[in-house]
């Protein structure tokens, strides 16, 4: 896995690459932003010549450690205009990594009217005429590339979303049973992808080419202690039971569950979105509450949801998407949740960017709160593109600004995710100075505190957070083992050591982190990007959240000193 793959989609040259010795020690997403920052020009046009999409592996892809093949996708963000790393399970860096490469590398873009597919196999790469997939939705695309290229392939699609050039566009995955069903969802990259021309990357199976272990005993004694320590931690029995939907109880709990464009942080028909609801709809309807979307994975926090005749509707339903197309829209129906969610895959679309515009829409009058129908309408102007579908397909806050909505949730142009701020101060903190706008992944505080309406701790309890969750993206290992993991960073480290030869320890892997945020945040402030834009909208932080009672009262001053500790 020393090698990148870099596609010239503008002249059609395809070369494969020694890894530079600059990059032997990175993975993941510290690969994936340090090659954007490396190659791409801070100021340039996200959907312009000049801006790159890279996909990268983690340390582990194609090895036998268990969750631990997230694919990072990175690039400037045509949503946002920041850098942006967008990562998903499922296969496609357990083959790129059997291929023997770490990253690939996409430049260029093909000449107007092209559309174009990439088939990586043992053969090498080419790049194919992709006409007849115009158009095409993930769910159909995906069935004739398994049809054309074998069963066991993996890919990485864009729908019509992408297509069209839309900011709320999603790459799609494959899961471990073929689904475009694991999400790059945010920054709309997938427009990135089609302004290149690029409808898919279909990689084919290929019996190793994953390098032996450099230190074997030291790499067999950290996976089999990692392995132990997740399997036997009560947060994997509990994602292995009900998925990310346990969260929409924990979330009312705390009055941070968004209902009606986060007017409020609880919702009245919550019962009708809990797990209990949601796995009840799922075992009786004979779907399958755990599921592992990437293979060897013993997490299974996902799931496939069957619809009231017992035929697969959608995989997965989760926390995000029942908040989003849930509460956030005051919407009490799984199945409609469901529904928008399938489409939203099939479409390209980010389900939590299309979640927070459609609450956005419904703000100024064109839906009322709670009507699912008309939800699913929109969403139809969406795949369309009307005028109006175009307008939602560009994402939450040019929809609200058109349409003279002020209360528009969002951090750097990106819609905010499942978690009031005001009754979950730190992730606030997350959304306001991460450098991938407002995400819940890029520091997800629930877990480090139990005090969150603190906002004296806020900015210590987001920048712990935001070390952490940016160290497993470094990885390539799912975040939903940081609770199990946190405490135990020497095991990941022995891991490392032993299948790459090189010494690193807990504290390397934290800085190996820290370098990675600060690589990215220098990116933004070349794009012009300052302190002023690390901060929430006006409305949330003075309006009272009725829930909590409280609003976000976290100092800006402590939040731009956030990183100063590690110089920048």
């Amino acid at each position: 896995m020393n090698n990148l793959l870099r596609v010239d989609l503008t002249h059609g040259q395809i070369a494969r690459e020694p890894l530079p010795e600059r990059y032997a020690r990175l993975a993941g997403r510290a690969l994936s932003s340090r090659l954007i920052a490396d190659e791409v020009p801070a100021t340039c046009d996200p959907l312009g010549p000049h801006n790159k999409l890279v996909f990268t592996c983690g340390y582990f892809a194609g090895t036998s450690l268990t969750s631990a093949m997230r694919t990072s996708v990175g690039g400037k963000s045509p949503l946002t205009g920041t850098i942006k790393e967008s990562n998903a399970g499922g296969t496609v860096s357990m083959r790129l990594a059997q291929h023997g490469y770490r990253a690939l590398i996409i430049e260029g873009e093909a000449s107007p009217g092209t559309l174009l597919l990439l088939h990586i196999s043992q053969e090498g790469a080419r790049l194919l005429p992709a006409d007849e997939y115009r158009g095409l939705g993930n769910l159909a695309l995906a069935e004739r590339l398994r049809a054309r290229f074998g069963e066991r392939v993996a890919f990485a699609t864009i729908g019509p979303a992408g297509e069209y050039l839309y900011n709320a566009s999603a790459i799609a995955h494959s899961d471990a049973d073929g689904r475009a069903s694991r999400i790059s969802a945010r920054g709309g990259l997938a427009a990135v992808m089609g302004r290149k021309g690029l409808k898919a990357i279909v990689i084919d199976e290929v019996k190793g080419f994953v390098p032996k272990p450099v230190r074997a005993d030291l790499w067999r004694q950290g996976q089999r202690s990692y392995t132990e320590i997740v399997h036997t931690h009560p947060a994997t029995k509990i994602y292995r039971e009900v998925g990310t939907s346990a969260m929409v109880r924990v979330m009312q709990g705390h009055g941070g569950l968004p209902t009606r464009n986060y007017r409020d942080g609880r919702f009245e028909l919550f019962e009708n979105l809990s797990a209990e609801t949601f796995v009840k709809n799922i075992t009786e309807r004979g779907g399958n509450p755990t599921h592992a979307c990437m293979p060897g994975c013993i997490i299974r926090c996902s799931n496939v949801y069957p619809d009231q005749n017992g035929q697969e509707l959608v995989s997965p339903v989760e926390f995000e998407t029942i908040g989003m197309m849930g509460s956030n829209l005051g919407i009490g129906d799984l199945d409609t949740v469901a529904r928008l969610n399938r489409v939203c895959n099939d479409l390209g679309l980010d389900t939590i960017e299309m979640g927070v515009t459609l609450g956005v829409a419904m703000e100024a009058g064109l839906l009322p709160f709670g009507d699912g129908e008309g939800a699913l309408r929109l969403l139809d102007e969406v795949g369309r593109a009307t005028i109006l579908g175009r307008l939602l397909g560009a994402g939450a806050l040019i929809t609200g600004k058109t349409l003279g909505v002020r209360r528009i949730p969002h951090v750097k142009g990106q819609g905010l995710p499942a978690y009031e701020p005001r009754a979950l101060k730190a992730l606030g903190v997350t959304y306001c100075t991460s450098p991938m706008g407002g995400d819940h992944t890029a520091g997800h505080t629930v877990r480090f505190t139990n005090d969150h309406r603190n906002a004296a701790e806020a900015v210590e309890v987001s920048r712990r957070a935001q070390v952490m969750f940016t160290l497993f993206d470094c990885l390539g290992v799912c975040i939903f083992a940081v609770p199990q993991m946190r405490d135990r960073l020497d095991v990941l480290a022995q891991a490392v050591s032993g299948l790459m030869g090189f010494d690193i320890d807990a504290d390397g892997l934290q800085q190996l982190a820290l370098e990675t945020l600060r690589v990215e945040r220098t990116f933004n402030r070349a794009a012009g990007f300052t302190k002023e834009h690390d901060r929430l909208p006006e409305w949330l932080v003075n309006e009272v959240l009725p829930s909590t009672g409280t609003t976000f009262d976290v100092n800006p001053e402590e939040m731009d000193r956030i990183f100063a500790h590690a110089g920048f």
